[in-house]
Formats: C-alpha cells, structure tokens, sequence
C-alpha cells in the first residue's frame, strides 16, 4: 500500500471511531500529474565523447562533469568528460584517482565533489576527492562505504541519502540506514538520521535549504518506489506526494524556479518520464518525455535548463552518448 493508502485508512479510522463503522474505504489513487505548459521542448545536444551508463554527474561555473561510471565493455572508468553549456562542446577532463560506477557527485560552496560509488569488483568505497585546479584532491573519507545514492548540496553541506552501504570488511551491508552529512568547509563529515524510505538507486535535489530524495527500489528492477520525502532545516523527514511513475535508476535536479524533476529510470524497460515537483504548489507536473528514454543517467540543471547526460538506453549493461536538454523557463523565474 502507498503513502496515499496509508492516510486514507488512518483518516477512516478515525471515522470509524466517532460512528461505529466496520469498513474502511479503498485507497485514493494518487492524482495524475498536470501536463506542463506548451511549447516545451527538449533539444538534443553533442554526444559525449565516451558513451557511459551509472556515471555521476555535477555542474561548476557553467561546465558540466560527467564522472564514472561503466562503457560498453563492462569496465569501471575513471574517465571524466566536461561539456560546456555556452558553447556546447565536450573535452576531457582530470581523470579521478580511482575508478568506479554508482559515485555521486555534488556542487558545495562552487566546488564539485565526487563520493563513494563502486570499484572494480562490485565494492562500494568510502572515498571522496574534490576538484582543483591541478586536478582531484582527496579528501576526508566518508564515515562508511557508500554507492547508488544520492548527493545534495545545501551551501557548505553535502547530504549523501540512500543507497548500499559498506561493511567495516569492505563488503555490502545493505541498504543505508544513515544519511551521512559532509561539511566541505572543514572537510569533516557527521552523521543523520536516513530517508524514512530506505532505498538505493534514486534521485536526489536540494533547494531553498532542504533536500528531496525520490524514487529508487529497494532491491532488483521489481523493487521499484514511488516514495518522495524531503528533510527540512528542524532536521526532519516529511513525507510529500508520491512520484507519479514508480521507479528507481532514475536521477533527479532542482531549477531554480523551483521544480524539483525526476528523470528517466528503469523496470522490464527503461522510462521516458520527466516529472516536476513544483515546490510552491506543491504538485507533480508531467513534462515532455525524453527523446532517448534511459537509467544510470546523469542530471544537473543550470539555471532553469535541465540537461541529461550518457546513461543506459536498455535496462542493464548498454551504454549511451545521448546529451540532450529542457529549458523550464516557462514554469516560473529564478528566485
């Protein structure tokens, strides 16, 4: 039963109580999302030099970083690739001191910052670098292994929510229990309480300070969710309408505008599906879907521009070089 089931049934027990009823009603289906404005449309951008599916992904003055992930072969990369969104072109960037699939990424204080992932041989690592001039610098490492979650920066702070956590021995430990809380001005991490919802292979956001993870399965492409929660500056998890298509290997930005969007994901298929969460209403919009529908895929907005990057067209191991972009202009202005 979902989260709108669970409601009903607490809401008609309640009644029950003050009348003597016996029976509940059925559960609400969850209500379908708005169409999105006309005259949105995606364009398709250069393809990346290197296809790749699971890479990370995170935006710095204006540049794009495509990070990680597997190519064709099936290997684990450390291959870093930066498209530039004003003029369009791709080059190679620094590859990372280690390669692996599954990383997150994130954008703190301006600075880009790679976390965890899986290595070669399917561990996930505890290692994290930021990018400098001269190339990635590791830093402190994360208090446990950690790959297939999601990244939030909210200013100085990095939120990794979700995803397999290690073990002490270097193995698999399950899904994350914790959330653990980077501060990138002192480079020292601390812990939190996880996503009421645990789950591995989903989106993440952040916008006006609090943190949105969404989507993501609890094990295998049958264990999709429609689970979407946010955690607030009290510290607190809340609960908020569920994602309209139910989903996980799907990736997730914020706008500026405040449109929180889940993109593509994978089940017996891959999914074309782009919906936005308008933060101030309070609703899920359905947006034009993908051109190249796709899982393991990287998601970064620059400014009210949505770009999706690589990831796998087919569920599995396939690769894609697919870059394309959605200017959310017309659902609002920059705050």
């Amino acid at each position: 039963m979902n989260r709108h089931g669970r409601v009903w049934v607490i809401l008609a027990g309640l009644v029950v109580a003050g009348s003597g009823c016996t029976a509940a009603p059925p559960p609400s289906p969850a209500p379908a999302p708005a169409p999105a404005p006309a005259g949105m449309q995606w364009s398709r951008l250069a393809a990346a030099p290197v296809a790749r599916t699971e890479v990370a992904a995170g935006a710095a003055d204006g540049r794009i970083y495509v990070i990680g992930g597997y190519t064709a072969d099936g290997a684990t990369v450390a291959t870093v690739e930066i498209f530039d969104t004003a003029t369009g072109r791709w080059k190679a960037g620094p590859d990372l001191p280690v390669a692996v699939n599954h990383a997150m990424a994130a954008t703190a204080d301006g600075a880009l910052y790679v976390f965890g992932g899986y290595r070669a041989g399917n561990l996930p690592s505890a290692a994290a670098f930021r990018l400098e001039p001269a190339g990635w610098r590791a830093v402190a490492d994360l208090p446990e292994a950690r790959a297939a979650g999601t990244a939030v920066a909210i200013g100085a702070m990095v939120y990794l929510a979700g995803g397999i956590a290690g073990t002490p021995g270097g193995g698999h430990g399950g899904l994350a229990v914790r959330m653990l809380v980077y501060d990138a001005s002192a480079d020292r991490w601390s812990t939190s309480p996880g996503p009421p919802t645990r789950r591995e292979h989903l989106g993440g956001a952040g916008f006006d300070g609090r943190v949105y993870t969404v989507g993501g399965r609890t094990g295998g492409l049958q264990g999709n969710l429609t689970a979407f929660e946010v955690y607030d500056r009290t510290g607190t998890w809340s609960a908020l309408p569920d994602l309209p298509t139910r989903r996980g290997g799907l990736a997730a930005a914020a706008t500026c505008n405040g449109q929180v969007i889940a993109v593509g994901g994978e089940a017996a298929e891959t999914f074309a599906e782009v919906e936005a969460f308008d933060v101030r209403a309070g609703t899920w919009l359905s947006l034009p879907p993908l051109p190249t529908p796709r899982h393991g895929l990287g998601v970064v907005t620059v400014g009210t521009v949505l770009y999706t990057l690589a990831g796998g067209p087919h569920p599995g191991l396939h690769v894609a070089d697919a870059t394309e972009s959605l200017d959310l202009a017309l659902l609002g202005t920059c705050e």
